[in-house]
């Protein structure tokens, strides 16, 4: 726009082509000059809800700043706003789902039509319900509309231009607890919840697993589908569950008892076929562990030979024909071909490590398997023969306690007349003399088995010593091994003027010493090529060329 800022008939004719009429209190200036600090024109009336056109909840206002409210004017009556710096009206609480309002303050002559009047401006307005007190109900179509309503409370309300006090009042507006809103709310909240279970409903119908089939029920024919599907391997898990079933229902008499022992039959005859299956899976797993062995050692043979490659361009008559740039670069791919060959090599001894280490879990297994039976043996029948001594001492002190009562019992009666008595005193002895020769031989087992277990707990230590010796031996092989891996030029010439003249070498040198320290009386060739045969056949040949 560029009418002046000093014009303020331009600006009141722009306004009111706008539709926003400049109404302003009596004696302030239309328009004057543009306030910075404000950041708007202070001539031009707020926008508020009460202006035509305009169906907007006013935005929250904060606390500390005072509402400026402008004078509203209607066909049969103005509004003039309540003093700022005055606190605002209070109110109730408001009730759940109100839509009704309480008005108060309202002239002595103020008709229906002036209150619709003034409130249709808020929004469409359903019922009034006007009492003789100047105070009246209004109830509006939504929730919302009330905010609007409470904007008015305060105003000072006129009756076109008299002064008299039946033409004047003050608008208090308060929200209204009416039953027609309590009931719409509980409604609303109630097909709300209805809405919520339905869709949990049908939530948890979507992730419920599906039921299982059901089972027929058992009948001769049933039986005998039952039985061919037993049979067979693609549906033999339906008829298990079938047959589970039947027998948990309580479906076995005498008349079905041959059907179903002969169903049961033919379900232990899978159990061959499961043992068959799972022996092919372990081949075929061997299988392809072997192949992987074996393209692994391939791969490690090849990086072998680039690696030689490299060292051999590395050495001095070769090495001085290349450039800058090319040395760089072969000992860059020389140094990415020993890491990944020592990380190779490092898993195919992790292999055969792992294998060796399986066949002699598997020995040291069965004899500790063998001993932990023997011990758990004998500590069971020591707690037995503990319990046996226990119970046969508390026998022994209830006789003497009767022996005891007895004899009190003769000398205050000073009657020795008494066969019976004599009798009873005569058995008690034998059975307390008994009673102490079986105590004393439980007491002697005892200490035999407390001996036999001392024994085996000693054989357990040594047993426990050996194993950790072996693993020792075995890191320190594999330590060898890697460093003769990782040894540099200089060590090649000397490894090759020792005895042991490549790695395979010391590998079995690594592997025969062992096994002598865990033999320490010393082992037949024979014995250690059939140890060796069973780790690796190539072994074997080796040991046989060497001897």
């Amino acid at each position: 726009m560029t009418l002046p800022m000093s014009d303020p008939t331009a600006w009141a004719t722009a306004m009111n082509n706008l539709g926003m009429a400049p109404l302003g209190i009596a004696g302030q200036p239309i328009l004057p000059d543009f306030d910075p600090a404000l950041g708007m024109m202070t001539g031009i009336p707020p926008i508020t809800p009460m202006m035509p056109g305009l169906g907007i909840v006013p935005p929250p206002i904060p606390p500390d700043m005072p509402v400026v409210k402008e004078i509203i004017h209607c066909k049969s009556c103005t509004l003039f706003p309540p003093n700022p710096n005055l606190p605002p009206p209070a109110t109730r609480e408001r009730p759940p789902g109100c839509k009704t309002v309480f008005v108060g303050g309202l002239p002595e002559n103020g008709t229906e039509q002036i209150i619709v009047e003034v409130f249709e401006q808020c929004g469409e307005i359903i019922a009034i319900r006007k009492s003789k007190k100047n105070f009246c109900h209004i109830r509006f179509a939504e929730e919302y509309m009330v905010d609007k309503a409470l904007y008015l409370s305060g105003y000072r309300i006129r009756l076109g231009s008299s002064t008299d006090k039946k033409d004047t009042g003050r608008l208090h507006v308060d929200f209204a607890q009416a039953r027609d809103d309590l009931y719409e709310w509980e409604c609303k909240q109630r097909m709300l919840a209805r809405e919520e279970r339905h869709r949990r409903r049908m939530e948890e119908e979507r992730l419920r697993p599906p039921s299982p089939p059901p089972v027929v029920h058992y009948s001769d024919h049933e039986c005998s589908i039952v039985a061919e599907k037993l049979k067979d391997d693609s549906k033999f898990s339906e008829a298990v569950q079938t047959l589970l079933t039947w027998i948990e229902r309580g479906e076995v008499n005498r008349r079905s008892a041959n059907n179903f022992y002969s169903m049961i039959q033919s379900a232990n005859s899978h159990v061959r076929r499961l043992v068959n299956e799972k022996a092919t899976h372990e081949k075929d797993m061997e299988e392809a562990k072997e192949k992987f062995k074996q393209a692994l050692s391939g791969i490690l043979i090849q990086f072998e030979q680039i690696v030689a490659v490299y060292h051999s361009a590395s050495k001095q008559k070769a090495w001085d024909h290349f450039t800058k740039a090319q040395r760089k670069n072969i000992s860059v791919w020389c140094k990415q071909a020993e890491e990944i060959r020592n990380i190779h090599n490092d898993e195919l001894m992790g292999i055969r490590r792992e294998e060796e280490m399986e066949m002699s879990d598997d020995e040291i297994e069965e004899t500790a398997e063998t001993k932990e039976t023997e011990e758990s043996a004998l500590v069971s029948q020591a707690e037995a023969l503990k319990e046996e001594n226990d119970s046969l001492r508390w026998q022994l002190d209830a006789y003497r306690n009767e022996v005891e009562l007895l004899k009190q019992e003769q000398g205050k009666a000073h009657r020795d007349d008494d066969p019976n008595k004599e009798q009873q005193l005569k058995l008690l002895q034998q059975a307390l003399q008994g009673m102490q020769q079986h105590l004393l031989k439980v007491q002697e087992e005892y200490k035999k088995k407390e001996a036999e277990l001392e024994k085996i707990k000693d054989d357990k230590l040594q047993v426990e010593k050996m194993l950790e010796n072996l693993k020792e031996q075995e890191n320190c092989a594999s330590r060898l091994c890697a460093s003769s891996q990782e040894s540099d030029c200089p060590l090649e010439k000397t490894m090759n003027s020792s005895p042991i003249k490549s790695e395979r070498e010391a590998l079995l040198v690594g592997i025969i010493s062992t096994f002598l320290h865990v033999h320490p009386f010393g082992a037949s060739i024979e014995y250690i090529c059939s140890y060796l045969h069973r780790l690796d056949n190539k072994f074997t040949c080796d040991l046989e060329h060497r001897i």
